[in-house]
């Protein structure tokens, strides 16, 4: 390293040209004498940095998209204007188109009519509506009865069981008849089907399945995916009357899955949210904002609508938001009704993002010299102990004076480091190196230090005995 002097001319700067041995606090001096050349060095390798940051990142840390590629689809697609196409905004809503059925779905299906085929044989589960006039004062028999699983119907403890499972009507209401005889003098009989079986399979909730179908049980699957509720609803009733003499049902949606939006919050380098919410027809944009809590302390207020065109069109949307006039102005302009795949995009922060992208650059820089920083610092709190974690540094000038195979530097270090002055020993650690340079060659001024050593040593080796005397 070297330096210039008054002249322009260049010198050798002595403290650089030999290796490192200051203790910590030498470094700490030296950090405080540095020289203005290395701190143009330091300023110039923080500026590549910073430099190389933002070529990697394309210096496009926030902003809209380009626009150039997806405008030239556009102009490809032979799209209409964007004030044909005006989009809908809140106090201005449109209605959604009918909903188009798809997985996954959940349609809630009730059956208002099924009857099945002739001809008609009970089965287990069918519900029969009894109806006998004559029968004993305090047990009527007058309602529903479940057909058990072994097909028969249980008309009570009085009358006991009738075997139905696999009759007619006709048939069942006659075996009703001759077993109420036995106990009645004269019964009246009406059999009835109230409910078949099968219809409990057709009524409910029905989830529509990867494959775009809702299972109607015992009745096989019906294909629905693609098609308005009207048009499902014509395509289970066909289906059903396979089985069923005109069957009629009625067919809504339980659960809106399929038509969703999405808020895609930008993360300033920590990763991107996304959440994904059901389009009911009636969501703007501060509806979406509302929905993941307002707006986050990395983001800005660049929020924008990515509207996708179907398939193949490319007529694909971007709306800028005012977020701001939204929220403090009332303003209707840019609070755009939300349409199912609406892409809401709120961008970062510039400035968090930016310090993101600095703190990813300098960190592992941080911690390697971190972890250099601890361990030096731990070396120099050994070093400061008795005879240290290196008995070889801290007390130069000694060891200059008495020479490294004369065991007298080690007491003089002792003394040093437990019984001196603490303005002496910070002298010591911060020029002691130096001073150990200077007297090298210079045998008088070491002989005059070897003397005042050899008295610090003596008396620190009475006072050692004296406190050794009087602890016994």
């Amino acid at each position: 390293m070297h330096t210039t002097d008054a002249t322009g001319h260049f010198v050798q700067d002595r403290h650089w040209d030999r290796p490192w041995k200051r203790s910590f606090a030498d470094v700490s001096g030296h950090e405080r004498r540095l020289r203005p050349g290395r701190r143009r060095l330091h300023t110039a390798t923080v500026g590549l940095l910073i430099a190389a940051t933002l070529l990697s990142h394309g210096c496009n840390i926030s902003g809209r998209p380009q626009r150039t590629l997806a405008h030239q689809a556009t102009l490809d697609a032979n799209c209409p204007p964007e004030g044909a196409r005006m989009p809908a905004k809140e106090l201005a809503k449109v209605s959604l188109p009918p909903y188009v059925i798809e997985p996954p779905d959940i349609l809630l299906i009730d059956a208002l009519r099924v009857v099945p085929k002739p001809p008609f044989r009970i089965q287990s589960f069918d519900t029969l509506q009894v109806i006998v006039e004559g029968t004993l004062l305090e047990q009527p028999i007058n309602g529903l009865y479940v057909v058990e699983p072994g097909g028969m119907l249980d008309l009570g403890p009085s009358y006991g069981k009738v075997m139905v499972g696999g009759q007619s009507l006709e048939e069942a209401q006659d075996a009703v008849f001759r077993n109420l005889k036995r106990i009645l003098r004269d019964p009246q009989v009406s059999l009835t089907l109230a409910q078949a079986a099968g219809q409990q399979q057709i009524a409910g909730e029905h989830l529509v399945g990867p494959d775009g179908t809702i299972n109607l049980g015992t009745y096989g699957n019906v294909y629905v995916t693609g098609m308005t509720l009207a048009e499902a609803k014509e395509a289970i009733e066909t289906h059903l009357s396979k089985s069923l003499d005109a069957p009629l049902v009625s067919v809504d949606v339980f659960s809106y899955n399929s038509k969703v939006y999405y808020v895609i919050t930008e993360g300033a380098g920590n990763g991107d949210n996304v959440a994904r919410f059901p389009v009911t027809g009636n969501e703007t944009v501060l509806d979406a904002i509302a929905s993941i809590n307002g707006i986050s302390r990395v983001s800005s207020k660049d929020i924008w609508i990515a509207r996708p065109a179907p398939s193949g069109m490319g007529c694909d949307q971007v709306l800028p938001v005012d977020i701001e006039a939204i929220m403090k102005g009332g303003s209707t302009a840019t609070n755009y009704q939300l349409l199912p795949g609406d892409r809401v995009f709120i961008g970062q922060d510039p400035w968090i993002a930016f310090n993101g992208v600095i703190d990813k650059v300098i960190g592992p820089f941080e911690r390697i010299f971190g972890f250099g920083l601890i361990g030096a610092q731990t070396v120099q709190t050994f070093n400061r102990m008795p005879f240290g974690f290196n008995p070889n540094t801290f007390c130069w000038v000694a060891r200059e004076v008495y020479g490294a195979e004369n065991p007298k530097w080690l007491l003089f270090r002792a003394w040093m480091l437990t019984d001196a002055p603490v303005w002496l020993r910070d002298l010591y650690a911060t020029h002691g190196e130096e001073f150990a340079a200077w007297i090298h060659d210079k045998p008088l001024v070491k002989a005059g230090l070897r003397v005042i050593m050899d008295m610090v040593i003596e008396a620190h080796a009475a006072r050692r005995g004296l406190a050794e005397t009087t602890n016994r």
